[in-house]
């Protein structure tokens, strides 16, 4: 849906100004944006929901591994909801999470990979999207601060 309304966006300039132009641009820029992002969230709480049902919490290691692929993905996932301009889901998402696990699955930290990884990736956007909004007084998407085109 995203590409689509994009090309379309990017093929119909003579159409600028029409209601057929805004409704190209709702589908590419919001409405695709959150269905989008709504996969992501969503799959990564079944994941942390399976996880979190998981009785394989005896061993430890690979808690290194994890948190460093979840810092990884942490800075991708900031990157694609400040991009997105889907702050409203993602931002709650993450403090969601990271709260989750706090209270629900402290104890799993270092034992499970998955929650340890979901965690790191989420307590990781959090403190970006906190440094963001700090620095810009809000979470403007990076096309509109001119650090991408």
């Amino acid at each position: 849906m995203h590409l689509a309304a994009n090309a379309i966006g990017h093929r119909s300039a003579e159409f600028a100004g029409t209601g057929g132009a805004a409704l190209v641009h709702f589908i590419d820029e919001q409405l695709s944006h959150y269905l989008w992002h709504a996969g992501i969230v969503g799959l990564s709480w079944l994941l942390l929901q399976r996880a979190g049902r998981n009785s394989h919490t005896d061993r430890r290691g690979g808690a290194d591994l994890a948190v460093a692929a979840g810092i990884i993905y942490g800075a991708t996932y900031f990157a694609a909801i400040v991009e997105a301009g889907t702050a409203p889901l993602g931002v709650p998402f993450a403090v969601l999470v990271a709260g989750w696990v706090m209270v629900r699955g402290r104890r799993r930290l270092g034992r499970q990979p998955l929650v340890t990884f979901l965690f790191a990736a989420h307590a990781f956007a959090l403190l970006s999207f906190l440094g963001w909004a700090l620095y810009w007084r809000g979470l403007p998407e990076f096309s509109a601060v001119g650090i991408i085109d």
